[in-house]
């Protein structure tokens, strides 16, 4: 068995004495070959990849976790249509078991409660998520010509954002009942940032056993809530500082007497990528008329050159930061960014006046705020 870090760890004392030992034990039935099997997690921060043989259709992976963690176990190659077999589930500590006949992703799952408890929530959902897959189905469906109409391409967004809101209650329903679930934590992950939602989902916390608010995804949803607290629009944008692309700090309130566009994003981020051009138009409109920018990247450790050259690449020539944390970036926890692209509109007297600015809703607030005073 081999076992490789994908990013150097340094392991505290603390933490190693809080790991307990897990095991995995896989069956593929219908496999009577050699090849590789993968196990891949994140633990203590820090990505991990163990391998190890298929041998007349049985497996293993064993280590050690302090809380229970996502995790993927899949083979490779990828079959002739491109699609890898995986599994994805959680590691815990105790002896799991994953049965499977032709194909991983099909196995069941036995010897974890984490798992039984997150198979239960899964069948809650399925409904409403069925109902999502039809939607996001038919979007694929959809012809080029029919994508660039505004209306019909909207309508389905609209579709799609109100199935998904019949998943709140079922979220909450299933923390509410399951205080001593880990899996409450993910059921509460996926509505912590529903403006509808956030304020029961932080009472639904709140009741959540010691042991589960004691883990790190437990104590990453507590300080996401009390970010969320400091970040409200009308409140002073929390101060910051950072490193920019020379390693020189930078401070937000550096910024003060501007309308500054505090923009989280990162060169790995799709979407962001994708959104680029519209921050570039809107600060090439609005940056003589008392507007700026500061770009705050997640880009991760040991990747600072795919952050530059994406910053020369779309062209953002505003002043940017990071820490290269990838998600532990200080400055998104601190705004409590769960998701990217994500920014912040921070008047001159350095008050949040706005949140969420996409495509030309950031454009028509920088209108209503500074083309009147131009004039």
């Amino acid at each position: 068995m081999k076992k490789s870090l994908l990013i150097a760890i340094s392991t505290l004392p603390v933490a190693a004495m809080a790991q307990k030992p897990f095991s995995v034990e896989g069956t593929l039935k219908k496999s009577t070959g050699t090849e590789k099997v993968y196990l891949s997690y994140a633990q203590n921060g820090q990505s991990l990849t163990d391998s190890t043989t298929l041998k007349d259709g049985a497996f293993s992976f064993s280590g050690k976790v302090t809380d229970p963690v996502r995790a993927s176990v899949y083979r490779k190659p990828a079959d002739k249509n491109g699609k890898r077999d995986f599994l994805s589930f959680y590691l815990e500590a105790s002896t799991i078991k994953l049965t499977a006949t032709d194909s991983l992703k099909n196995a069941s799952i036995t010897g974890s409660r984490v798992n039984t408890d997150n198979d239960k929530l899964k069948a809650l959902t399925k409904p409403v998520q069925d109902k999502l897959a039809a939607i996001s189905g038919e979007f694929g469906t959809l012809t080029a010509e029919q994508k660039k109409d505004k209306a019909v391409t909207e309508a389905i967004y609209k579709r799609y954002e109100t199935t998904s809101k019949e998943l709140e209650p079922i979220y909450l329903g299933f923390a509410r009942q399951n205080p001593k679930s880990f899996v409450s934590l993910t059921a509460i992950q996926q509505i912590a940032t529903s403006e509808t939602a956030q304020a029961e989902a932080e009472q639904v916390y709140a009741g959540l056993d010691g042991v589960v608010k004691d883990s790190k995804a437990g104590k990453d949803i507590s300080i996401y809530f009390n970010a969320v607290k400091k970040t409200k629009i009308g409140l002073q944008a929390p101060d910051f500082v950072q490193n920019d692309v020379n390693d020189k700090p930078v401070k937000l309130s550096d910024f003060k007497g501007k309308y500054v566009l505090v923009d989280f994003w990162a060169s790995w981020c799709g979407p962001c990528r994708q959104e680029n051009p519209n921050v570039v138009a809107a600060y090439n409109q609005f940056k003589d008329k008392g507007f700026t920018i500061l770009g705050v990247s997640l880009d991760q450790p040991g990747k600072k050159e795919a952050w530059l050259k994406a910053i020369a690449d779309d062209h953002l020539t505003w002043t940017h930061v990071s820490d290269l944390k990838f998600w532990d970036n200080a400055v998104a926890k601190q705004y409590g960014i769960r998701s990217i692209p994500a920014n912040f509109l921070i008047d001159p007297d350095g008050k949040i006046i706005a949140k969420g600015l996409r495509g030309e809703a950031l454009k028509e607030k920088l209108a209503s705020l500074l083309e009147a005073k131009s004039k």
